[in-house]
């Protein structure tokens, strides 16, 4: 039995002739300077596109009003909020635009656009735009674009390049391939020098680092054999004054921390949005993550962000086949994508980075880990905070925690000290008008302040403690947003001191790099804020560097021997044997503050962090050594080995919940719905 579609209107609004409702056949023709006025579309359907979706039987009419309703709070346009939530088919959207627009669908794949025109408006423009310059034909260039509205905002900019325009429409993936068939190589070389020299490790001097590095070993070993003595007590005076200034800093950044939080009673959290919910992309860089891809879904589908206002973008290597492949087994909501990097002369996280920022479409981009499980209100807590904040504030950063802690002895300790920097001393830095250095995940920043800062360092394997840096130099602060993610600890002895030497490697490097003009990093970011970095770069390598050198010290309580004995008699040593335990007494009172509500249980194991931090001290010789031999040499830190059993009740989407994947396969039936109701806000629909 044939069922014939039901077509319906809004009271009021006059029906369209068939014959105007058959999509426009393109079909270039040369314009002459007399009829320039009629490249416009002035012939557009009066009827929403609404109204275009219900006529056609493509929409729901209950769904259709849910639309509106929350086009009314958010920044998405009708079209992306229907496709994000299933209720429309590409297809039918892209056939009710050409109708409402007087325009055609263009195969951008079967026919390419004119790669001079794309060069015009620069590749990474057209992409975050979402447009593409196609050919020009008679003094008209034909643009493909995904949204009518946006291009008609972007008409102005185009036409001042590429004279005058005319729209064809294109689906947004579509035109996102055609750029890359055309400037990928363009893109790449691109995410790899964005940032300028002056600012880049790219650019640093080996030469000169290796000829300075070979005085420093020279003086030390001359030094040694000449006068040992003297040699062995600067260097314990160097390792005890970064000691004490490393100390104190903590003690007052956990000062600032504490009253911070009184003050921040009488603030109500839920202040409401007056304004509405911008669009928020999250990059997860992804490499070699073999059994990760169907646990990273379950945990973003958490999420209770509208999913017309996210962008998951699944960033992986082309030659990471382990990845790929295991992505090609899961199936991927409408608001995930992957974005594949193509290869280079580097393989590193913020190169990946830069290039996935192309495909961005949000106002605020984020960064996840693979193994992040975010709290499910995390993207509104960041919304709201970047709302209410003043402009200078670029950039919030998250806290971090860990789903495993009791694995082991080295989870536990590595979760004290996480807890201790992310909700001891990180909020107070902030709180002191320091330099904040961002985490490698769960930081969110303004697009705007992101495109000034130039983007992440191509080169630097600690791309986010840098970028936290160039943007305290450009004059932005970094916050701390009320919200936590949870990810998988660390706890093999080798992986950790991979892991933490890429760090400090990292760590050094930065320092390197904004060192180059001293007097100009004090101009710009002040006299104090200058200590302090100098404070968590410098001074934390060279503290677990020069860590042998202090545990040396401990001789002399059990009354053994010491080159410097006879130096330490009286009050000398007893200040410095003072000064160790106050330091460690200090570490131990913040981790024990820091899990006294999420981890009670890890308590009485702070203690111990004194036998967990000689890690480090390999980690930071081999990071030494990685500096110069292997400078950009990114260590991999595997992921998803203890979380199976730990996080599988958590993966687990709640009973009931779906996730909106598109469906891109024609509907089995046209029938319409049976509702009838007439949809109006505001006077229209779409």
């Amino acid at each position: 039995m044939s069922v014939t579609p039901i077509r319906r209107k809004l009271p009021g609004t006059p029906a369209a002739p068939e014959a105007e409702r058959a999509p426009v056949p393109f079909r270039p023709r040369v314009a002459r300077p007399d009829d320039r006025p009629a490249l416009r579309p002035s012939g557009r359907d009066s009827r929403p596109l609404g109204q275009i979706l219900l006529d056609e039987g493509a929409v729901d009419p209950g769904n259709l009003l849910k639309a509106l309703v929350m086009q009314r709070r958010e920044t998405a346009r009708l079209g992306e909020i229907l496709l994000a939530r299933g209720w429309v088919t590409p297809q039918a959207l892209f056939r009710a635009l050409s109708r409402q627009w007087r325009t055609s669908v263009i195969d951008l794949a079967a026919l390419p656009p004119d790669a001079r025109l794309i060069d015009e408006m620069g590749a990474d423009w057209c992409l975050t735009q979402g447009v593409v310059p196609w050919r020009r034909t008679g003094g008209v260039t034909f643009v493909a674009a995904a949204w009518p509205e946006r291009f008609e905002a972007l008409r102005g900019q185009l036409e001042k390049r590429l004279g005058p325009v005319r729209m064809l429409l294109c689906p947004e993936t579509d035109c996102i391939q055609a750029l890359l068939a055309t400037r990928r190589t363009a893109l790449i070389r691109q995410a790899e020098t964005c940032v300028p020299p002056e600012f880049s490790c790219r650019t640093r001097n080996e030469g000169r680092l290796g000829r300075i590095l070979l005085a420093v070993m020279a003086a030390l070993t001359l030094g040694l054999w000449l006068a040992p003595v003297m040699v062995l007590a600067l260097v314990s005076l160097l390792a005890i004054g970064t000691l004490v200034a490393t100390t104190v800093l903590k003690a007052l950044a956990f000062r600032a921390t504490l009253r911070g939080l009184r003050k921040a009673e009488a603030v109500h959290p839920d202040a409401g949005m007056e304004e509405k919910w911008p669009v928020i992309s999250v990059m997860v860089p992804m490499f070699r993550e073999e059994d990760i891809a169907d646990r990273l879904v379950g945990r973003l589908a958490r999420l209770n962000y509208p999913r017309e206002l996210t962008d998951i973008l699944l960033v992986v290597e082309e030659t990471d086949t382990v990845t790929r492949h295991a992505l090609e087994g899961v199936t991927l909501p409408f608001w995930m994508r992957v974005v594949t990097v193509p290869d280079g002369p580097i393989r590193t996280k913020p190169r990946a980075l830069n290039y996935a920022l192309n495909f961005c479409r949000g106002e605020i981009i984020g960064v996840w880990d693979a193994e992040d499980r975010p709290e499910p209100d995390q993207l509104h807590k960041v919304a709201r905070h970047l709302h209410f904040a003043p402009p200078q504030v670029a950039c919030v950063q998250g806290a971090l925690d860990f789903y495993n802690p009791r694995t082991n002895w080295l989870a536990r300790c590595f979760t004290l000290e996480y807890s201790a920097w992310f909700r001891g001393v990180l909020p107070g830095l902030a709180r002191m008008g320091l330099v904040v250095p961002l985490g490698g995940t769960t930081f969110f920043i303004r697009r705007t302040a992101l495109a000034q800062a130039g983007g992440w360092d191509g080169w630097n394997v600690t791309e986010d403690a840098d970028l936290g840096v160039r943007l305290a130099r450009l004059g932005y602060r970094t916050e701390i947003v009320a919200t936590t993610t949870h990810e998988e600890a660390n706890c093999r002895a080798l992986p950790w001191i991979k892991q933490r030497s890429r760090w400090l490697k990292g760590f050094a490097m930065t320092w390197g790099v904004h060192m180059r003009a001293p007097s100009r990093l004090v101009r710009e970011i002040g006299f104090w804020p200058t200590v302090g970095f100098h404070l968590q770069m410098f001074a934390t390598v060279q503290q677990f560097m020069l860590a042998p050198v202090l545990w040396s010290f401990w001789l002399l309580t059990v009354g053994l021997g010491h080159p410097l004995g006879p130096l330490m008699d009286g009050w000398l040593g007893t200040a410095v044997i003072a000064t160790f335990l106050l330091s460690e007494a200090l570490n131990v009172v913040v981790a024990i503050w820091a899990v006294r509500r999420t981890h009670p249980h890890l308590m009485p194991w702070a203690p111990t962090l004194y036998l967990y931090f000689p890690l480090a001290c390999l980690a930071a010789w081999k990071a030494a050594y990685e500096i110069v031999a292997k400078p950009f040499y990114w260590d991999k830190t595997t992921h998803g080995v203890f979380d199976h059993a730990v996080d599988e009740s958590l993966d687990a989407l709640p009973e009931g919940a779906l996730i909106p994947v598109l469906n891109s396969s024609p509907p089995e039936s046209s029938e319409a719905p049976a509702a009838t109701m007439p949809l109006r806000v505001n006077g229209s629909i779409g």
